[in-house]
């Protein structure tokens, strides 16, 4: 069931724009930094690294899309013609 729930929680993140979270984060890290034992202190920092975590996750993904991109094309230079019939 916490499987599942988090596997939920995740597409609703997934789902939502890096651009609008990013302007929210100044907000959350504001309230963060100003302890306070509370629900909403507890909250700030839980937003502010899922913010954090779907910027890492894009960070990655597109390093991993051009380190792709740059393989492939170092495979096509790479390649040769060879002469079959003389």
């Amino acid at each position: 069931m916490l499987d599942k729930t988090l596997e939920q929680l995740a597409e609703r993140i997934l789902s939502l724009d890096e651009a609008s979270l990013t302007q929210l984060l100044p907000q959350y890290k504001k309230v963060m930094e100003q302890f306070e034992p509370t629900k909403e202190w507890e909250k700030s920092v839980i937003i502010f690294f899922l913010i954090n975590s779907v910027r890492v996750k894009n960070s990655l993904f597109n390093e991993n899309i051009m380190k792709g991109k740059h393989e492939k094309a170092k495979k096509k230079k790479g390649r040769s013609l060879k002469l079959v019939k003389p």
